[in-house]
């Protein structure tokens, strides 16, 4: 009990700076408090992002934001219809008045990388990150190129309803940590949305941490006390994503046409630790996985061809999870 008391009093002090990061943003951006907060969560886990939402929500001004706070390379990649993988990861070029090879690098060589309307691209582009987000490498020519970390990729993408964009490979989605939904924002939360827009006034966040301070963070985000009985219920969860009846909700069985994979308790564990970090805590309680879990799981369910017909989403089903598994 000491230990996890030391830890605690740690996490506190070293957790700090989440509060300047966050009134940095908020000089920026009207509400969306859960967005900013799960990106915060990716880069404290050294997990990617997916943020979804119609145009026009600040999804890609709340993520150059974020990285405005953070003294560390940053890239934005536009993607659309005609962007080539070289576009991205770099590719060799001849010069001819040395008459050798060099090679060019990409935008993918920076700490933090935003894929803009990443679900506007073709699958071989967008194919071009799983190296990348995966490995943290890139392969150019007959050459592997470390990346250097931290690394992030922080994609955003328009709902697959919306014209002229491409359903993610499920390979590729599943190397998301996080699936952010972004929602219209609220009366009041307009009506300031219009005031500061409208002001002439440019207001930037000034940054708060440095590469270095990420990485450090990030090492006492690993040693946050997760309780054996905190682990069980993560698996508990995942586990029933596949087997709903595990959970006593058979019905849902013929709507899972695949459930999470062992990356979800891995992800799971790993974005319940932040999010117990950005409370100023060093130990994980059930409502920090409750609070991260539909973020975790909500991409990882495939459904079945009755599920769509029924108008079953993976939403519905993560929500009757949580209410269903027992709490520790």
């Amino acid at each position: 009990m000491s230990d996890v008391r030391a830890l605690n009093e740690m996490v506190q002090r070293e957790s700090a700076f989440v509060d300047r990061i966050l009134g940095e943003v908020q000089k920026v951006i009207v509400g969306q408090k859960a967005m900013v907060e799960r990106i915060l969560i990716g880069l404290l886990a050294g997990g990617h992002v997916l943020v979804e939402g119609v145009p026009g929500l600040a999804k890609t001004l709340t993520v150059k934001t974020v990285a405005d706070c953070l003294r560390a390379r940053f890239q934005r990649i536009q993607f659309t219809p005609d962007l080539l993988p070289a576009d991205i990861v770099g590719t060799v070029i001849y010069n001819a008045a040395t008459a050798q090879f060099a090679t060019r690098r990409g935008p993918i060589f920076a700490n933090l990388v935003l894929a803009d309307e990443i679900n506007r691209a073709p699958a071989k582009v967008q194919s071009a990150l799983l190296e990348a987000m995966q490995e943290r490498q890139v392969t150019i020519g007959e050459t592997t190129h470390r990346l250097e970390e931290p690394f992030l990729v922080m994609a955003t993408q328009n709902p697959i309803e919306q014209e002229g964009t491409y359903p993610l490979p499920e390979a590729q989605v599943d190397r998301f940590m996080l699936k952010i939904k972004v929602g219209y924002p609220g009366r009041d939360d307009e009506r300031a949305i219009m005031d500061r827009m409208t002001s002439g006034v440019a207001v930037q966040a000034e940054g708060v941490l440095t590469t270095e301070d990420l990485l450090a963070a990030r090492r006492v985000v690993g040693q946050v006390y997760v309780d054996d009985k905190v682990r069980d219920y993560i698996v508990s969860l995942v586990l029933a994503t596949r087997d709903p009846a595990l959970a006593g909700l058979g019905d849902l069985k013929g709507f899972i046409e695949y459930g999470a994979s062992p990356r979800a308790s891995i992800f799971l564990t790993m974005a319940s630790r932040a999010h117990a970090f950005l409370r100023h805590r060093g130990y994980v309680t059930p409502e920090d996985v409750k609070a991260i879990g539909p973020d975790v799981l909500r991409h990882r369910i495939i459904l079945t061809y009755e599920a769509e017909a029924e108008q079953v989403t993976a939403e519905d089903i993560v929500r009757k999870l949580f209410e269903h598994v027992e709490v520790p």
